[in-house]
């Protein structure tokens, strides 16, 4: 089985920073795409930013300049720096890893979530 887990979250102040990590384990062959999504309440999930296992990355334009996504493939692990953060960034961010398991099966794998609130 494959387990995706998030961290990082918590309460900042607008203008703040915070850094979310994820990581993928279990049976796991190799890890293509790794992105992170937000859901903020009365809305639907919405991508924040996307990274290729070769490193190319892709951003939402309402976080672009602001948000840093990054990866270690070693550690199945990716990364969400946030800067700059605004009251409209509050939301749960969930982390997503497009992989192949040992068995040979593609799955998209999904977190449960890790709330952000940026509030004064």
């Amino acid at each position: 089985q494959v387990q995706v887990v998030e961290s990082g979250g918590g309460l900042v102040q607008p203008g703040g920073s915070l850094r979310l990590s994820c990581a993928a384990s279990g049976t796991i062959f190799s890890i293509n795409a790794m992105g992170w999504y937000r859901q903020a309440p009365g809305k639907q999930r919405e991508l924040v930013a996307t990274i290729t296992s070769g490193g190319s990355t892709n951003y939402a334009d309402s976080v672009k300049g602001r948000f840093t996504i990054s990866r270690d493939n070693a550690k199945n692990t990716v990364y969400l720096q946030m800067n700059s953060l605004k009251p409209e960034d509050t939301a749960v961010y969930y982390c997503n890893a497009d992989l192949l398991t040992t068995r040979n099966l593609f799955t998209s794998q999904w977190g449960r979530g890790t709330q952000v609130t940026v509030s004064s």
